[in-house]
Order: C-alpha cells, then structure tokens, then sequence
C-alpha cells in the first residue's frame, strides 16, 4: 500500500506575501471558494473584510493548510479546530505538537483495525465466490 504524506500533499511554499486573496488560495490549495467561505462560517479562519473581498493572512493560509492535511488524515473538523485552536498557546506550540502527534497515532491505529476488517471481508467475499464458481462447474461438468 503507498505512503500518503499529508505534509506532501499540501506544502507551504515560501512566499513574502502578508496578505492573499481568496482566488490565490483556491489555485495554491486546490480548493473552492466555497470550501474557503465554509471554513471560515465553521471558524477555523479569519479574514478580513475590504468592502465584499476576502483578505487571507499566512496565519490564515497556515491553518488552510492544517485544515487539508488533518481532513486528508480523517480527521472531523471539530478535532482540527481543537488542534488548530492550541496554536495559540504560548508554549512554542509544544502542546499544539503533542496533541496533533497523539492524535494522528490513535488514527492510524484505528485504521489499522479498520485496514484489517476489510482484508478480512475481502478474503470472505473471495472464498465465498470461489465456493460459488464451484457449485456452477460441478452443475455444469
């Protein structure tokens, strides 16, 4: 099975930009406005407002990219909030760290117990249809 690395899958590039507008989010991230405007509704960005645009902060960006990486991952967005939000901690985000890490290990587990569900149903269904295709040949030999 690949490795599917969320971090890979939606990097931050270097930029010097201070501000970007919701079309330069859409293009970078691969997402829709809407996505953008949803998560801002759910409050996990904040942009400011001139006039009717959008104006998206690194802050903002760094956290759309938090948001794609943890929904990547399987993550509800209750619990990216919940990550998101220990960000602000003033404690160099060791606990943002911590968490998150905790977090993505109980996943992984979790689907681990899942993956191994599934093969089991697979090796069901296999062995089942198997049996099936028998029957038939033995009806028809």
């Amino acid at each position: 099975m690949p490795h599917i690395s969320c971090v890979a899958a939606y990097p931050l590039g270097p930029t010097e930009a201070e501000a970007f507008s919701i079309g330069e989010l859409t293009r970078e991230f691969g997402v829709t406005p809407r996505a953008l405007r949803f998560y801002e509704e759910e409050g996990l960005i904040a942009p400011r407002r001139d006039g009717t645009a959008r104006i998206y902060s690194r802050r903002d960006r760094a956290r759309i990219a938090w948001i794609l990486r943890g929904k990547r991952a399987g993550f509800s967005l209750d619990d990216i909030g919940e990550m998101l939000d220990l960000f602000d901690l003033d404690d160099d985000r060791a606990t943002q760290r911590a968490v998150t890490a905790q977090r993505c290990r109980d996943r992984a587990e979790a689907l681990t117990k899942q993956l191994d569900g599934l093969e089991a149903t697979i090796e069901q269904l296999s062995r089942f249809a198997d049996s099936l295709e028998r029957v038939q040949e033995d009806k028809a030999g």
